[in-house]
Parts: C-alpha cells; structure tokens; sequence
C-alpha cells in the first residue's frame, strides 16, 4: 500500500515538475503547433506534452509494479507509442504511417500477453475463445482506443481529463470487480489507471484552458494506446456478462465522436481521415459555449459514462440490458440534438435556403 501512495505521488510530481522542460524542448526541436481554420487556438503553441506524462506514468510504475510480463509488455507497447507521437509532434508523418506505426506498436505487446483472448455473451453468459482471431481482435482494439482520443484532442484539457476520467473509471471497475464481487484479477488492474489518472493530473496543471502545452500526438495517442492496453490486461478478462461492453462504455466519448465523424463523413462522401469542425467540441462551441464550459460539459458526459459503467458492474444482466438501452438512447438523441452527426448543420442549411427562395 505504502509503494502505491509513493507512486501515485511520484506520478503526479514528475508530471507536474516536468511539463516545463519539455514545454522549453518543444520550442527547441520545433514540435509546435499554428493555428488555422480548424483550430481554435490563436497563437503557435508547444504540442510535445505526452512526453512529460509518458516519463511520469514510467517512472511511477517501476516504482510500483514487479516488472512482470504484462507490464514489460505495457511499457514497450507505450514506449513505442510515444516515440511515434513524437516524430510526428516534430516532422509531422502521413495518416497511413502513424497507422502503421501504431499497429506495429499493437503488436508487440501481444507476445506479452496482452490481448483479448475471450468475449462473454451478455445475453446468456457463454464464453467465446477468440483463439486465432485474438491478434486482429487486439490489433484493431488497440489502435480504435489510440485514434479515438487523438481525434478528439480539439481543446484545452479535453483528450487529457477524458482520459483521466477513463483511467479513473476503469480502477472503480477493477476494485468493485476484485473486492466487492470477489472475481479473480490482479491489482495491477487497479494501480495502473490510478498511477496513469494521477499523471493526468500533473499535466493538466499546464494543458487546462488556457493551456500552455499540448499533448500532441505523442500524448494523445499514448493515452489511448495505455487506456486500451490497461482495460485489455484487466476489464475484458473477466468472465462477467457484461465485461465486453465496460470498456465501449467507458470510452464512450471519444469512441462515439470518433465513430460518428467516420458516418459523417461517409455520408457526406468526404474522405475518412479529412479533419471538419464537426466534432462534439465544435458543436459545443457552435451552441454559444466557451471553451472551458465546453470542457467541463464533456467532462461531465465522460463522467456519467464512468458511472454508468461502475453500475453496470454491479447490476443483473436484465438491469444492465435496461440501463445500456436508457444509456444508448440518451446518447444518440443527444448526438443528434447537438449536431455531431451532421443533422443540424443539415438543418441550418436547409431552413436557410429555404429563407432564400423567393416566394
């Protein structure tokens, strides 16, 4: 207990400590961010942060962790991650190699153990071993988790306190999974997230609005790299009925955002990967919200999801079914509401044409 406090504050220290000289090194290799059309951001801004919470999230579990093969394989998988994000902050690489990138980087974790090697059936609890299909099943878990978050890196503090809240939810899982329901598991499930939150922490300390960091892409793809990785090591290895859906549920801002903007641009035959302003945060902003209350707004959202999911735990199979079905409905409605699935910029062109034609 006494190394897990120590590494909680030694995670939060390095960060906190460290975000400055790494601000200063992004000036210096010229891993900075200009704003344009997309952005919201006025000014040239430093992006290397994920370099300051990578060396916190290191440092604090090889102080707390037996260097076994899951968290050898976590490191090495992150380690990879981060060295991706940073080429990438510095001299900026095409879509099709940071894919590749990350899926190499997928893989070489799975030698480790890490992989999804089962699903639970919710409805009637039958166990499915994916076997062969483990590898693609992994591959593509991992690198949909890595791209949700870099997508929805669009302000202040927003990929960085999504992921905090995420790592938060998935060490409640954990615990009321290991201790309140008595299933078998590690407490590497539980200290993980918690010592990757409490680097999370330190950073937004400089990344909340108004920011003097960003993550860039060497941040918010290791926290979606380590946020897949961690609910892969511990969530999906439970055999409750409802242990394939925590992780969606958890995750569920920056997935849904992330899964409409690919139907978005589907339907509107633009290219998958060409970025828009489309995003819940724009839309938030759209509405008339500042930047900070679209923050908190989301925060707010991802907070509900986490609660949601701890409930999910603890609930009947039929209650969960209900609560996903109140839940999904929620979402969607409020997807739609707001504009994030393209209906009401739809709308506002509709009704403007139609002030526009002459009578």
């Amino acid at each position: 207990m006494l190394y897990a406090i120590l590494s909680l504050i030694l995670a939060f220290g390095v960060a906190l400590a460290v975000t400055p000289w790494v601000r200063k090194r992004a000036f210096a290799w010229g891993a900075v961010d200009y704003p344009d059309q997309r952005k919201v951001h006025s000014g040239v801004m430093p992006r290397l942060g994920g370099l300051a919470v990578y060396l916190a999230f290191v440092s604090a579990v090889l102080v707390a962790r037996p260097l076994n093969s899951g968290t050898l394989g976590l490191l090495l998988g992150i380690t990879l991650i981060t060295l991706l994000g940073i080429i990438d902050d510095i001299r900026g690489l095409s879509p099709r190699l940071k894919l590749a990138g990350q899926i190499v980087a997928a893989l070489a974790v799975i030698p480790f153990g890490i992989k999804v090697q089962l699903f639970t059936n919710p409805f009637n609890g039958d166990i499915l071993y994916l076997g062969a299909l483990s590898v693609p099943v992994t591959v593509f878990w991992l690198v949909a988790v890595t791209n949700a978050i870099n997508l929805v890196d669009g302000l202040d503090g927003l990929a960085a306190g999504i992921s905090g809240i995420a790592a938060l939810t998935m060490a409640a899982v954990a615990w009321t999974q290991f201790n309140v329901l008595g299933l078998p598991g590690q407490s590497g499930a539980i200290l993980l997230p918690l010592i990757l939150a409490a680097s999370i922490l330190g950073f937004l300390k400089h990344n909340y609005h108004p920011a003097t960091i960003f993550l860039g892409d060497s941040g918010s793809m290791m926290l979606g790299f380590c946020l897949g990785a961690i609910s892969v090591m511990g969530l999906t290895k439970s055999f409750t009925a409802v242990s394939v859906i925590l992780p969606l549920v958890i995750l569920g801002i920056p997935l849904l955002d992330t899964t409409f903007a690919i139907l978005r641009r589907y339907h509107k035959h633009r290219p998958i990967l060409q970025p828009d302003r489309e995003h819940l945060h724009h839309q938030l902003m759209a509405l008339g919200l500042t930047h900070s209350q679209a923050v908190l707004v989301i925060y707010g959202v991802s907070l509900v999801m986490g609660i949601s999911a701890v409930a999910l735990n603890l609930v009947s199979n039929d209650q969960a079914a209900v609560l996903l079905v109140i839940l999904s409905t929620m979402v969607l409605v409020g997807a739609n509401k707001i504009g994030v699935l393209g209906t009401r910029v739809r709308r506002e062109r509709t009704a403007a044409r139609e002030r526009n034609t002459p009578k």
